[in-house]
């Protein structure tokens, strides 16, 4: 780490203040009749994410800023999902969201976990039942790839200007390759970031969480997403490969697969670099990563964030 990110302020747990984010856990856990006495922090770069030590309970307190809507959407989506048999992590059986001053907190049933990740391989049959079943009972957004690039860029304070101006002419690019590919899967449901840390071990299957970008599109876009992260967090060719075979179709053998991996990426990055602020080693990670777009190096490993 960089001396610039040494010095860095305290981080935020989820875009929250620490202080914050705890006030919301101890509310929303009452108010859902859960003690969080103990709880200890799993994650807090996008979401703030905790388990409970007095139940069987993950609590995920939506981004600071989430639209509580999104997150109710999300819980009738895996209600609905439970309801055909969908390998999903089970929503803990509290009446949710619980919104405390505009934030949505959600609870989900814990599963213990191996000290292994779930393999690309094991995403594959989840994945294709998932891009292969009806269109829900209620809205669900369309893919929008473009349109959240743009988003995101708009309110990045920790980049260079020069960086920033690259990620825009690449993004208005890539947007004329976008509109003349021609997509050989059915649209469907997508997760929006399938991926490994997006998935959790539940006795001998894998089962998908965090459904904050489910939307309606092409499926290329969640096969594309498995084989960046992949390629870009070390796990390996082979390792994308088996995904590949158990999936039943390749997505880096078709030939839209350039533009679609640059789009991906850039949203990516992009993404990240909303949440950098300035002297954190999200900021830079990102400009390391920019850095790689400029020379066209897609081997570079990316360190998670």
């Amino acid at each position: 780490m960089s001396a610039l990110a040494s010095l860095s302020a305290p981080p935020l747990v989820g875009g929250f203040a620490e202080l914050d984010v705890h006030r919301i856990l101890d509310t929303a856990c009452r108010r859902a009749g859960l003690d969080p006495t103990g709880a200890t922090l799993l994650r807090g770069h996008t979401n703030a994410v905790f388990r409970l030590r007095t139940a069987p309970v993950v609590v995920k307190i939506a981004r600071r800023g989430s639209c509580p809507t999104q997150v109710q959407r999300s819980v009738q989506l895996v209600e609905w999902l439970a309801g055909l048999d969908f390998p999903t992590v089970p929503l803990h059986p509290v009446r949710q969201p619980v919104v405390i001053d505009g934030q949505a907190t959600t609870f989900w049933r814990h599963l213990p976990q191996p000290d292994h990740p779930v393999q690309a391989e094991q995403l594959a049959a989840p994945l294709r039942m998932l891009h292969q079943l009806p269109h829900p009972p209620f809205r669900i957004p369309e893919l929008d790839t473009v349109g959240a690039i743009r988003r995101s860029l708009d309110v990045i304070t920790a980049l260079p200007a020069e960086d920033v101006d690259f990620l825009a002419r690449r993004l208005r690019h890539l947007e004329k390759q976008l509109a003349d590919l021609a997509f050989v899967l059915p649209p469907g449901l997508l997760q929006g970031d399938p991926q490994h840390r997006n998935a959790l071990h539940d006795g001998g299957r894998a089962v998908l969480c965090d459904w904050d970008t489910i939307c309606y599109g092409t499926p290329e876009l969640d096969l594309v997403t498995i084989e960046i992260h992949c390629r870009r967090f070390g796990y390996g060719r082979a390792h994308y490969q088996a995904f590949a075979r158990a999936y039943g179709f390749n997505v880096t053998h078709w030939d839209g697969y350039p533009v679609l991996r640059d789009l991906r990426e850039l949203r990516m990055i992009t993404t990240n670099a909303k949440r950098a602020v300035i002297g954190s080693f999200t900021q830079e990670e990102v400009i390391r990563r920019v850095d790689g777009l400029r020379r066209d190096d897609y081997g570079l490993r990316w360190r998670i964030l």
